[in-house]
């Protein structure tokens, strides 16, 4: 997303994130004005926040004038981290990092804005194509299209975004999937968030093992070994690298919302490598949907109800 900081404004590009819930940019600690000592530690306003790709970002806390959005709206003294040292390779695609997770750091704790929606552009749109991120009443509600499924807390991890996946199907049939591997167990493992910051989807290993199997049996190509992608599944595609690529159907059981994906959300053509990849990987205990599978939907956060909803969108036109 595009914001600004400071007076006067001073625009760059940060990722949006609602796997946590600090808002951070690069900067120069010395030109932020600290927070009041009372909500600083005994070391200060220092801080240090470490994501699951190992990547961090360590620096001061501050509080800043921050101006969102084409209709300049301005908002004062907004908490966030004036980042000294950022480590990431992920952190390229942006000058910080918006949080919107439900911490009480995070964008959408700090606005007090109990609703909120981002519908993500697709990574083959133009690059001159963005996405988009509405708080509050400019969310909207969701629309006759959309399907709908509860959101769950997890008190051990309170600023995830958990929804109940009951199953998945692969070419219209269900896949044999125990529902323990997509459980909230008791100590606050498992489960599955919803996280626009991680890029594909991530699914428990069982889980992962059956969809991978469906996937291999219904794609009419061979399967590439190289690992030149850094994905796991990837076919090789026909000579040449082009012609139309046959794959099956896609559909996530969320509890009460079936979430039919197009091919483009979990199927990666890389031509210059000659090879389609899907747009998965496994993980060990969480599970993860990730932001390839949200490209062209809008996204509807209401935490006043607590129901999470997908739209279909064109998002580079909306």
């Amino acid at each position: 997303m595009e914001l600004a900081i400071g007076t006067p404004p001073v625009s760059y590009s940060a990722i949006v994130d609602t796997g946590s819930d600090l808002i951070w940019t690069q900067c120069e600690p010395d030109l932020c004005s600290a927070l009041p000592q009372s909500l600083c530690g005994s070391d200060g306003c220092n801080y240090l926040y470490t994501y699951g790709d190992d990547s961090s970002t360590e620096g001061v806390m501050a509080t800043e004038t921050f101006t969102f959005g084409g209709n300049q709206v301005k908002v004062p003294q907004l908490g966030f981290g004036c980042g000294e040292d950022n480590q990431g390779d992920g952190f390229s695609q942006g000058g910080g990092l918006v949080g919107l997770g439900r911490g009480p750091l995070s964008l959408v704790s700090q606005l007090d804005q109990p609703k909120f929606s981002y519908c993500l552009t697709s990574i083959n749109d133009d690059a001159s194509s963005s996405s988009t991120l509405s708080m509050g009443s400019l969310a909207g509600p969701a629309g006759n299209s959309s399907v709908t499924t509860g959101l769950i807390q997890n008190t051990a991890q309170p600023s995830f975004y958990y929804v109940a996946l009951e199953g998945i199907s692969v070419g219209g049939s269900s896949l044999p999937i125990p529902a323990s591997a997509f459980a909230l167990q008791g100590d606050g493992s498992g489960g599955m968030i919803v996280d626009s910051g991680t890029t594909i989807t991530y699914l428990e290993g069982v889980a992962y093992d059956e969809v991978k199997k469906a996937f291999v049996a219904a794609i009419d190509l061979p399967v590439d070994d190289s690992g030149s992608t850094g994905l796991d599944l990837c076919f090789d595609l026909p000579s040449g690298g082009s012609g139309d690529v046959e794959v099956p159907s896609l559909v996530f059981h969320f509890q009460g919302a079936d979430l039919e994906l197009p091919a483009e959300n979990y199927m990666i053509a890389d031509s210059s490598a000659g090879v389609v990849c899907l747009a998965m990987g496994r993980s060990s205990g969480m599970s993860i949907f990730g932001n390839v599978e949200q490209q062209n939907f809008l996204v509807l956060y209401d935490l006043g109800k607590e129901t999470l909803s997908f739209t279909p969108t064109q998002c580079a036109n909306s």
